[in-house]
């Protein structure tokens, strides 16, 4: 039985990533036709954002290098939304060519991780955003930013808020119309996370324009996730199964489960439109093309024992 809390929203949309922030860290490459048949699975589960693949450079992130053959056999459902992330120039040409209406740009909040996931400064990665953004807008396409390394940096440590909020800020002013915060290596915790978020709206990022991104690091995706929603977030990225990572993070384990998180937000009478059972079987299908069982909890509890 659902037993709401006071302050929380009445809706929350899920933010899918697991097809691309889920499989791009994967040491095999996963068949295009099983890609397809995933995000075709998740959307019958009732999802209807699904980050689908990433038009980076095959050289970089080699488990994406088939973005165009998955684009062209995935078949699109009018009623959801299939974002792409966009490191560049070239790579909006290539999301273009596709056409795909909804993008996204991957800043980061350090200059370390900036070096190491884009082989630029803060700065140069900006100033690489900015006409990939422009161009975006004037093809009438949605453009979200990713703000990464939000709680903590492996090479930094402890990342000052002013810091992330002064990032974000200039990722937005660019003409990015949502934000995602990142906690990539996954060692924010709640007090933390709310503060964020305040320093946000503080800064003219209201909760109306924001979404977190957590990962499970050290176990505290879903408290950080209450948390957020009790500041006013209502958009969640998460992902099946629990897959992900970052290749360019070694510390950044599995992102926040979407299973995990339905029955979380079920159990507090938020609704998602995500079929839970529906979930839980495609994340089973997926853990028997990957290899391995998936790491979600609820998963975990919700599929047959074996002897």
């Amino acid at each position: 039985m659902a037993t709401p809390l006071p302050g929380l929203p009445e809706r929350v949309t899920i933010y899918e990533v697991g097809p691309r922030d889920g499989l791009q860290n994967e040491k095999a490459v996963v068949p295009v036709e099983v890609k397809a048949e995933f995000v075709t699975r998740l959307a019958r589960a009732g999802l209807t954002t699904i980050e689908t693949t990433s038009f980076v450079h095959p050289k970089w992130v080699p488990q994406l290098a088939d973005a165009e053959e998955l684009l062209g056999v995935l078949p699109r459902s009018g009623d959801v939304r299939y974002p792409v992330l966009v490191p560049n120039e070239r790579g909006l040409d290539r999301a273009l060519a596709n056409g795909i209406t909804e993008i996204a740009i991957f800043g980061s909040a350090t200059e370390t991780f900036a070096r190491r996931n884009l082989n630029r400064t803060v700065d140069e990665s900006l100033a690489m955003f900015a006409p990939v953004v422009e161009r975006a807008r004037a093809e009438g396409l949605w453009v979200r930013a990713y703000v990464s390394m939000a709680c903590g940096d492996p090479w930094e440590g402890d990342v000052p808020i002013e810091q992330v909020v002064s990032v974000a800020s200039r990722l937005m002013d660019l003409g990015c119309s949502q934000l995602s915060i990142g906690d990539t290596i996954g060692v924010g915790t709640p007090g933390h996370v709310t503060a964020l978020i305040e320093a946000m709206a503080a800064a003219g990022i209201g909760t109306d324009r924001l979404a977190v991104h957590f990962h499970d690091t050290y176990g505290q995706a879903l408290a950080n996730t209450l948390a957020a929603l009790r500041a006013g977030v209502t958009v969640v990225d998460a992902s099946t199964g629990g897959l992900g990572g970052c290749p360019y993070a070694e510390s950044a384990t599995g992102n926040l489960p979407t299973e995990d998180l339905v029955w979380m937000l079920n159990g507090l009478g938020v609704e998602t439109g995500v079929d839970l059972d529906e979930l839980v079987a495609t994340s089973r299908w997926m853990a028997g093309r990957l290899g391995r069982p998936s790491p979600s909890r609820v998963v975990q509890a919700l599929s047959p024992k074996t002897e």
